[in-house]
C-alpha cells in the first residue's frame, strides 16, 4: 500500500473577509465557517447544494462550531454575543451577550449540554446550552483569553491567553489546577488530544507544544512553522495533528513518530484556521484569503497500522508505540526496530521514498493547477480592464476631435 498525499477536495467562494474559524458537522454533510466579514456560513458537501448565509452579528464572526449532534452552531463575535443557530435554510438563531469584549472561542462540551466562551474581557464563562443560563465564571487570567476547550470527559476545561499562560480548570471545582507558562510568546489555539491525556498549544513563537496535562510535562515540541501558528486540530485516532500558520502552509505532524510529516500549500497568506471532520476523512482550512477548502485526508484510522508499516519500511507494530513519545522535535529519537537483512531494507527503503515523492509531487500539482486557474482569473481581469482603458482612450479622442 501506497502513502497517499491529502488531496484538495473543494474549495468554496463566498465570504468578503478573511476566515476565522471552520467546523465540521457530525454527518459531514455541513461545514460551517465564521469570517471577519460579520457572517457565518453553512457549506453543503454535497454536490449542486447551495450554500446559507447567516447574517445577525454586528461585527466581525471570530468563531463558529457544531454542536456534537449537528443541530445546532454556535459562533462567538467582536460584537460581544454569542449565537446559537439552527443550519437549515431559515437560519433561525438565539443571541446573547456573552461577555463585556469580543467573545474569541465557543466550544460545546461533548454530551452537548454546556457551552464554554473565552473572551478579550479576560474570562472564561460556562453556559447551559438549553436556555443559555450562566453557569459560571473562570477569572484568573490577566489578558485576553483566545481560546477554551473541554476535555472529552467534559471534566476539565483549558484556556489559552495573552498573558502567556494556558490554564487547566477543574470544571466541579471552577479551581485552576495548573498553569502551564509560555515563555516564547502567547498562544493562539489549544484543544485536547481525543483521549483527554494531553493538550496541543499553538504558538506564537511558531512552534506547536504538546503537554501531558496527568504530569504537567512538555511531551513534544515542534518547529516545523516559519511563522505564527494559528490554529489546530487533532485526528479522532489521536495519532495526527494538523496545524495552520501565517507562512500560509497546512502541516500534518505524525504524533507517534515525533516528526513532520505532510507540508500543504493551498492559501494564499496566512491559514487562519483548519479542523478534522468528525471521524477524521476530511479536514477543513481558511484564509486571509477568504477560502474555504476541503482536504480529502487519505489515511484512515483503521488502516493506520498499515500506513505506519509502509512509513517505517517493515517495523512491526506493538501496543507501545501508541503513547506519545516524549521527545523535542528537532532531536532524531532512537527506537529500537527488527534488524532486516540490509539490502531488503534499502531496498524497501528506497521504494517507499520514492512512493512518498510521487505523492508529494501529485500533491504540488494539485496545488499548481489551482493557482494557474486563479492566474487566468486575474488575466482576464486584467484583459477586461485594459479593453475598457482603450474604449475610454477612443472616447476621449473622438470628444477632442468633435
Amino acid at each position: 500500500a501506497w502513502i497517499i498525499y491529502p488531496s484538495l477536495e473543494k474549495h468554496f467562494k463566498g465570504h468578503r473577509d478573511a476566515i476565522t474559524s471552520v467546523d465540521f458537522s457530525l454527518n459531514k454533510k455541513q461545514l460551517a465557517s465564521g469570517s471577519m466579514d460579520s457572517c457565518l456560513m453553512i457549506w453543503s458537501m454535497r454536490p449542486q447544494m447551495r450554500a446559507y448565509r447567516f447574517v445577525g452579528h454586528k461585527d466581525a464572526v471570530m468563531c463558529v462550531q457544531f454542536s456534537p449532534s449537528g443541530h445546532l452552531v454556535a459562533s462567538g463575535s467582536r460584537d460581544k454575543t454569542v449565537r446559537l443557530w439552527v443550519p437549515s435554510v431559515k437560519g433561525e438563531s438565539t443571541v446573547f451577550k456573552a461577555h463585556t469584549a469580543t467573545v474569541r472561542s465557543v466550544h460545546f462540551s461533548s454530551d452537548g449540554q454546556s457551552l464554554v466562551t473565552a473572551s478579550d474581557d479576560k474570562t472564561v464563562k460556562v453556559w447551559t446550552v438549553h436556555r443559555q443560563k450562566f453557569l459560571f465564571s473562570l477569572s484568573q487570567h490577566i489578558n485576553w483569553v483566545r481560546c477554551a476547550r473541554f476535555s472529552p470527559d467534559g471534566r476539565l476545561i483549558v484556556s489559552a491567553s495573552d498573558d502567556k499562560t494556558v490554564k487547566l480548570w477543574d470544571k466541579t471545582s471552577r479551581e485552576c489546577i495548573h498553569s502551564f507558562c509560555e515563555h516564547g510568546g502567547f498562544v493562539n489555539h489549544v484543544d485536547f488530544h481525543p483521549s483527554g491525556t494531553c493538550i496541543a498549544a499553538a504558538g506564537t513563537d511558531n512552534t506547536v507544544k504538546v503537554w501531558d496535562v496527568r504530569m504537567n510535562r512538555l511531551l513534544q515540541h515542534y518547529q516545523v512553522h516559519s511563522a505564527v501558528v494559528n490554529s489546530l486540530s487533532f485526528h479522532p485516532s489521536g495519532n495526527y495533528l494538523v496545524t495552520a500558520s501565517n507562512d500560509s502552509t497546512l502541516k500534518i505532524l505524525d504524533l507517534l513518530e515525533g516528526r513532520l510529516l505532510y507540508t500543504l500549500h493551498g492559501h494564499q497568506g496566512p491559514a487562519t484556521c483548519v479542523a478534522f471532520s468528525r471521524v477524521g476523512d476530511f479536514f477543513a482550512s481558511g484564509g486571509s484569503d477568504e477560502q474555504v477548502m476541503v482536504w480529502k485526508t487519505n489515511f484512515d484510522a483503521a488502516d493506520y497500522g498499515d500506513v505506519l508499516k509502509t512509513q517505517k519500511s517493515g517495523t512491526s507494530m506493538d501496543g507501545t508505540h501508541h503513547t506519545l513519545v516524549e521527545m523535542n522535535c528537532g532531536v532524531h529519537l532512537k527506537k529500537t526496530k527488527p534488524q532486516d537483512s540490509g539490502r531488503n531494507h534499502a531496498q524497501q527503503e528506497e521504494e517507499t521514498s520514492l512512493a512518498n515523492t510521487l505523492e508529494h509531487i501529485m500533491g504540488q500539482l494539485d496545488v499548481l493547477t489551482q493557482t494557474v486557474s486563479i492566474l487566468e482569473q486575474r488575466l482576464t481581469l486584467t484583459e477586461d480592464k485594459l479593453k475598457e482603458c482603450l474604449e475610454n482612450q477612443q472616447k476621449i479622442i473622438q470628444n477632442k476631435m468633435s
